[in-house]
């Protein structure tokens, strides 16, 4: 567990005293006044002495310091230290201040502050890599903090245990995301338009940096009516028996070092290829909707997807799962059937056809890993059956996947891959909320869960940040960096995902609903039984009778049970690990 003294610092030390700085756990996210945020309150406020921490993973800590501007951070240990400076970030919707984007200590000058009136506190986040081959003992860290004439030296103990993470995931937590040309607007000092390499380059430090993260980025490239982005997809040429592919550069410069695994040569978790991507391929790409229904469409088709598969197989693209996936819906009037969480039955039919035509242009024995994928969610339960055979990657509401018990499993049994997906908690909830989605797909028996859209801060993330439940990292062309920023809560998911890996190991070696049993109860004081939901009434009645607030309204009591979560909750859980 994580050792702990009782502060004798007081909270609200004026700016004009003596320096003062404190060591916090990762859940107590300091504000700029030299306090705890609100929603992180509710127990007492202690300082860190010491870190107990498995080997081939992180852990972490604020350092909270009562200083101006030009407070400067030195560390000293065995142990490989990352620091940060942590933004504070003015919510719109309750005008607090959060702490969440982090900046790189050595990338930025030391004066580049928020501009809060009455600031008191400079925060920064520690993050300590504990390589796999550390040896087991204790480890002294000592950090210099300097404002000006005024040096404080605080200590910190991290106790490495003999345990490993184990490497891989217990599930993919997928981070998703739309086309490129917002890229632009987050950029616009570090990212050149009309320059393809740096626009790559890019795309691939947004992969990094949610991998660094134990996660994944999805990044869909073609729009409700089927335009694909033409870094998306290889380029094309001629029309009918004469379309053909005749150019892969562009595609292979994008996709080439996403899919051998190079792009991420240096990072702490190697060089591996992402686990998904999307495939361009939609109903009108590579053949044109007009001709739907006509030979000549199947014809295009193809000729195109026959050459992708074949050069996937060259290449040796073979470790990644290819996604034939629809994202439209016909009010958007782009196709006259919805694709994308089909709520109409005949809607199937379309899915169906589809995929007919694709298997003809691939190879039986093909290497190459395509799958089809439907994200579901009014008309789910019907379309496990309906779809059964054609689709074989289903990504499905969270809330409305409890509804049918069974399911999960059902659909693993059968070969398919079942997802869940959700939104991502906001800045101004307990800091242990960005745990749950993770935890409850652990529980759930779901090999991944989406947060669908991850990578929009708003307008202004730095002084009107919109909540931030869109994004899990900012944009750091504000200080000349030419990639993306990590954020707080995404080293607080990175760390569960760390901690879910030890739990499944643990479950490995004993009783799974043992396990589970005293996770949950740590987290909330819940039982598993909790944690299965019973099917609505409402699922039983036509679905073309429900609507959004019916649909909220009965999954509510469900929900309510994690409306409450404390911002120690997963603090608890990982007690049991150690």
């Amino acid at each position: 567990m994580w050792t702990l003294r009782t502060s004798l610092l007081l909270l609200g030390v004026a700016a004009c005293c003596a320096m003062e700085v404190r060591i916090l756990p990762e859940h107590l996210r300091p504000d700029p006044f030299a306090g705890i945020v609100a929603v992180d309150q509710g127990m007492a406020a202690t300082d860190l002495t010491e870190i107990r921490a498995a080997r081939g993973g992180y852990v972490s800590a604020h350092l909270a310091v009562t200083g101006g501007p030009a407070v400067t951070v030195t560390p000293r240990s065995k142990l490989a230290v990352e620091i940060y400076r942590e933004w504070f970030h003015r919510n719109q919707e309750d005008g607090r201040y959060y702490p969440d984007a982090l900046i790189p200590y050595d990338a930025t000058p030391a004066g580049l502050e928020n501009r809060i009136a009455g600031q008191k506190v400079r925060a920064f986040w520690l993050d300590f890599w504990i390589a796999a081959d550390t040896p087991v003992g204790v480890y002294p860290v000592q950090i210099t903090v300097a404002d000006g004439a005024d040096t404080k030296l605080v200590k910190l103990t991290v106790r490495v245990l003999p345990e490993k993470i184990p490497s891989a995931d217990v599930l993919t937590l997928d981070h998703n995301s739309y086309g490129s040309s917002w890229m632009f607007g987050q950029y616009p000092n570090t990212l050149p338009k009309g320059n393809e390499d740096a626009l790559f380059a890019m795309i691939h430090s947004y992969h990094r940096v949610f991998y660094e993260h134990r996660g994944a980025f999805h990044q869909l490239g073609y729009g409700h009516a089927g335009k694909v982005g033409p870094e998306f997809a290889p380029e094309l040429s001629g029309s009918g028996r004469n379309k053909r592919i005749s150019s892969w550069d562009r595609f292979d410069r994008h996709y080439g070092p996403l899919l051998d695994g190079s792009a991420f040569r240096g990072t702490r978790r190697g060089a591996k290829p992402i686990p998904y991507a999307y495939l361009p391929i939609n109903p009108e790409w590579p053949a044109s909707f007009l001709w739907w229904g006509e030979p000549g469409y199947q014809v295009e088709l193809t000729n195109v997807v026959s050459a992708m598969e074949k050069h996937f197989r060259e290449k040796g693209w073979t470790s990644t799962y290819f996604e034939l996936f629809f994202n439209h819906k016909k009010r958007y009037k782009g196709f006259s059937w919805d694709g994308d969480e089909v709520r109409f039955v005949a809607d199937n039919d379309a899915v169906i056809a589809f995929r007919k035509m694709f298997d003809q242009a691939i190879p039986r024995d093909t290497p190459v890993r395509f799958v089809t994928r439907s994200d579901t969610s009014w008309s789910m339960e019907d379309q496990f059956e309906r779809l059964h055979g054609t689709v074989n990657f289903w990504v499905a509401g969270e809330g409305m996947l409890s509804w049918y018990p069974g399911s999960v499993e059902k659909l693993k049994a059968r070969g398919d891959q079942i997802w869940a997906y959700g939104g991502t908690p906001a800045v101004n909830k307990p800091s242990a909320s960005i745990t749950l989605n993770a935890l409850r797909s652990w529980i759930t028996g779901v090999q991944g869960f989406v947060r669908w859209q991850t990578v929009d801060p708003g307008p202004d993330p730095w002084f009107a940040l919109e909540g931030g439940g869109e994004t899990l990292v900012y944009p750091g062309d504000r200080f000349g960096i030419g990639a993306p920023l990590s954020s707080v809560r995404l080293k607080l998911q990175r760390n569960c995902m760390q901690d879910l890996a030890r739990l499944e190991a643990k479950a490995g070696h004993g009783s799974r609903a043992s396990v589970q049993e005293e996770v949950v109860q740590r987290f909330n004081g819940t039982t598993l039984k909790d944690w299965q939901n019973t099917r609505p009434a409402m699922a039983s009645t036509p679905v073309l009778n429900w609507n959004n607030v019916s649909l909220e309204e009965a999954q509510q009591p469900f929900e309510s049970r994690f409306a409450t979560i404390r911002s120690d909750a997963w603090m608890r859980v990982r007690e049991s690990l150690q």
